[in-house]
């Protein structure tokens, strides 16, 4: 019968496995489509938004970002061509944004897939979808309302 490993071993394991999960992910995504980790994360918001523009406040409370830092995203990505910012805070994905992401996703996709999923089992995958939403609901009771800052 295999120990239990305590909270401790388990939260180390889980941080060090997001630490280079993420790293991977990111080193993959920046030399194949020349895109950050917060690049593709806003693009792929915007892309998946309902509608064709998002206000910044509910960008930065759908990724859960401080005003600032989104801010300065958002300037860096307008300057490359991939959002345009209108008045009212309003924020557009353009043609060579929905291009960007296309790429990306492709390989965010696969590369989750080759280092995620095809290491785990489907029960695994199970498991950890059922954790990951048992943390998140505690996180949103405790969580103080965006926007406010």
């Amino acid at each position: 019968m295999t120990a239990t490993p305590d909270v401790s071993t388990a939260w180390q394991a889980y941080q060090r496995m997001r630490v280079l999960l993420n790293g991977q992910i990111s080193r993959e995504l920046g030399r194949t489509t020349g895109l950050s980790e917060a690049d593709y994360d806003i693009l792929f918001f915007l892309e998946q938004s309902a509608e064709t523009s998002v206000r910044s406040v509910a960008l930065r409370c759908g990724l859960a970002w401080e005003k600032s830092r989104l801010s300065h995203q958002l300037r860096r990505m307008e300057q490359r061509g991939l959002i345009e910012k209108s008045p009212g805070a309003i924020i557009h994905l353009t043609a060579r944004g929905r291009e960007q992401i296309a790429a990306a996703r492709d390989c965010h996709e696969a590369a989750v897939a080759r280092y995620f999923g095809d290491v785990l089992s489907a029960d695994q995958l199970a498991a950890l979808a059922a954790i990951s939403d048992r943390v998140v609901a505690r996180l949103e009771e405790d969580m103080p309302h965006h926007g406010r800052d």
